[in-house]
């Protein structure tokens, strides 16, 4: 069984690589600004994360790859800046489950979070577009696997 989780723990850490520089490459290669240091949106998902955006300007997205079919999926977006952002999700698997696009509204000041729960059984890739109401929202996510 330890032998297991290590490799669980040395895949996922590869996935978390790859996806950062995923996500990375999609927001610079939209032109979008990425903020780096303490403003953060959202704070880091710990060891259950395979996605952490931890701020993002303006429309953008990520993808992920390696859900893991045993564990429940949830994503957590939070967003500021007085307008909104609007969320699609598409499962490359499964795409009959894909969950149904929502809006969330983001304050000036303080930031509006929602989780959305993706359920189990899910595995292999899935993605997420993020289209802000304007260029200056600011928005962040993490998608995470708690064992």
């Amino acid at each position: 069984m330890k032998k297991r989780h290590a490799y669980r723990t040395r895949t996922a850490a590869a996935i978390a690589a790859t996806t950062t520089t995923l996500v990375l490459a999609l927001t610079a290669g939209a032109g979008q600004a990425v903020a780096a240091g303490t403003d953060e949106l959202i704070g880091h998902p710990g060891p259950d994360g395979l996605i952490w955006v931890p701020e993002q300007t303006g429309s953008g997205g990520f993808v992920s790859g390696g859900l893991s079919s045993s564990l429940d999926t949830f994503t957590t977006f939070a967003c500021e800046g007085g307008g909104s952002i609007e969320v699609v999700f598409h499962l490359n698997e499964l795409p009959d489950r894909d969950p149904e696009p929502f809006t969330l509204d983001c304050p000036v000041g303080t930031p509006a979070r929602v989780t959305v729960p993706l359920g189990s059984g899910l595995h292999g890739g899935f993605g997420a577009a993020v289209t802000a109401s304007s260029p200056s929202i600011r928005w962040g996510a993490t998608v995470v696997q708690p064992e």
